[in-house]
């Protein structure tokens, strides 16, 4: 009898991918050990991902995904407040900073420094985030009436991943919160005030 109370397979997989991707690195955490965190069969495991580069794959399509969820609802619960939507990319980055338990960077940046061959297919979906990520702050900079919003993206964008390489590595204390504040600055710096 089945037992109807764990998550699907594909899911058990995907949820042991991720917590063992982030916090061991992709090269170091093989199949086998997908397999057992999981508790599924080898065989269930290859009938869902065939072998580990779909496993990748979808373990950052997973991540940009639940990104790009926490942003957009940052956004939102921003109002129309263009400073405040701007500064809720930073309020999203708190969230998930909050939310890992050991807190490694960026899975993404992680992935690209793991998965070096130039043709891997991860690192277009690495590079895809990132421009995703870039083309959304620049649509709040434009929005905001900032008279440089090239500028400003570059600037916020520099302190977003700051923030995450310092935290992860230790070396600024509460790197998130002061990228929070910083980019605050910079927004209040750069966008005219609404009358």
């Amino acid at each position: 009898m089945a037992d109807d109370s764990k998550p699907p397979a594909r899911r058990r997989i995907l949820d042991a991918a991720d917590e063992l991707f982030y916090e061991h690195g992709i090269n170091s955490t093989g199949v086998d050990a997908v397999i057992e965190a999981a508790g599924v069969a080898r065989m269930t495991f290859y009938k869902h991902f065939g072998g580990k580069q779909a496993l990748i794959m979808a373990y950052l399509e997973g991540r940009e995904t639940r990104w790009q969820f926490r942003l957009q609802r940052a956004i939102d619960a921003a109002g129309e407040d263009p400073r405040a939507r701007l500064l809720a990319v930073f309020d999203a980055l708190k969230g998930w900073a909050a939310s890992e338990s050991r807190f490694r960077g960026c899975s993404f940046v992680n992935a690209l420094a793991e998965l070096a061959e130039p043709d891997h297919p991860a690192r277009a979906v690495v590079h895809a985030y990132k421009a995703a990520l870039r083309d959304c702050v620049f649509q709040l900079a434009e929005e905001s009436g900032t008279p440089d919003p090239e500028l400003l993206t570059d600037q916020l964008l520099l302190v977003y991943e700051g923030a995450i390489s310092t935290g992860s590595l230790g070396t600024v204390e509460d790197a998130v919160e002061k990228a929070h504040f910083t980019a605050e600055q910079l927004i209040n710096a750069a966008v005219p005030v609404s009358r």
